[in-house]
């Protein structure tokens, strides 16, 4: 079976991801044939619209293929991995520059590659079972695929928190940070997909959705704000050691177990892109930190703990947060020169 759907049904686009098994794990071959679907339809008037969702419960799309990655990686070739980033970050730039609506159906896991995916559209619905995140700081990566845009926009210093700490964001929650727009009964989509398929109006989901309820990380705002307006990392991990409750002790938990380097430069990341507010310096920015990350950061060795060998032991490059030099993060957020990515 394919591991991508893509047709046009009725006044709708539609791209389908087809690898359940996988987790929909995103593919180069998927991602050029959702690049070249968008390029036919930006000018096809009889699409109106573009709706994109997923096969099986378990996630609309979990991440990128990353274990051909590290076989590569780990066989001294960084190219696979460099042009495989290139071509994904094109795609995202493209999906939100789309002239057309996008709607985006974002069921249990959506994560990393599917951010890129399923959380650049006009219209993306989550549901009860969604669980959105940028954990790359817990493989060795950044957050990227324009992630660091959204976490830049999230209110408050919630981008911060959410980059470093990989933190799983319900449906209230993903629409409070701006990584989502609606909560519909997913019971209720087949329904809703069929209507936008026949009609293509944006606006039915507008009348199907409902209130998913508050945000519990709206409710943590004060100290989220608090500790994660520090100057550096360090200074974030010690105003977290002066809070008391379990929101406290969970998020210092949290960062020590992701890669101390990645962490350390996810916060300037998130800072930088937060001051230029667009996608293609999000993507530009975010390039320099994977094309360095797979050669001079931890990337290969936390897809070995998290995916290879599952051992759940990383041995990153700095024992922890503290003795992260700055020039060390600060190296791997420098311009590539010839390298640089276009868009």
């Amino acid at each position: 079976m394919s591991d991508i759907d893509i047709r046009i049904a009725g006044r709708a686009g539609r791209i389908t991801l087809t690898r359940p098994h996988a987790m929909n794990a995103l593919t180069p071959e998927m991602g050029r044939a959702i690049a070249a679907a968008l390029a036919a339809w930006r000018d096809d008037d009889a699409v109106a619209m573009v709706v994109i969702d997923a096969e099986g419960d378990r996630a609309f799309c979990a991440g990128g293929d990353i274990a051909m990655i590290y076989e590569a990686g780990r066989a001294g070739d960084y190219s696979l991995a460099r042009d495989f980033w290139r071509e994904e970050y094109r795609l995202n730039a493209d999906l939100f520059h789309f002239p057309k609506p996008v709607a985006t159906f974002l069921q249990g896991y959506t994560m990393g590659g599917g951010v890129g995916i399923g959380c650049h559209g006009s219209h993306r619905v989550t549901c009860d079972g969604s669980k959105i995140a940028m954990p790359e700081c817990g493989i060795g990566l950044i957050p990227d695929v324009g992630g660091s845009l959204l976490l830049a926009r999230a209110p408050g210093r919630l981008g911060e928190y959410l980059g470093t700490t990989g933190a799983r964001m319900g449906p209230a929650d993903a629409i409070h940070a701006g990584f989502a727009d609606y909560y519909t009964d997913r019971a209720d989509w087949p329904e809703l997909i069929a209507a936008l398929e026949r009609s293509g109006d944006w606006t039915r989901i507008d009348a199907a959705a409902t209130d998913p309820g508050p945000s519990p990380l709206a409710t943590r705002a004060d100290v989220i704000d608090r500790t994660f307006s520090a100057a550096r990392l360090p200074d974030i991990v010690a105003a977290l050691a002066s809070e008391d409750g379990a929101f406290a002790e969970e998020t210092r938990a949290a960062l020590a177990r992701v890669s101390p380097l990645s962490a350390t430069a996810t916060v300037e990341l998130v800072r930088r892109v937060r001051g230029l507010d667009t996608i293609e310096a999000a993507l530009e920015m975010e390039f320099r930190g994977t094309y360095r990350a797979i050669e001079e950061g931890d990337f290969l060795e936390g897809i070995r703990a998290a995916v290879i060998d599952k051992d759940g032991r990383p041995n990153w490059r700095h024992a922890s947060i503290s003795e992260v030099p700055a020039i060390d993060a600060a190296r791997l957020l420098m311009p590539l020169g010839g390298a640089a990515l276009t868009l």
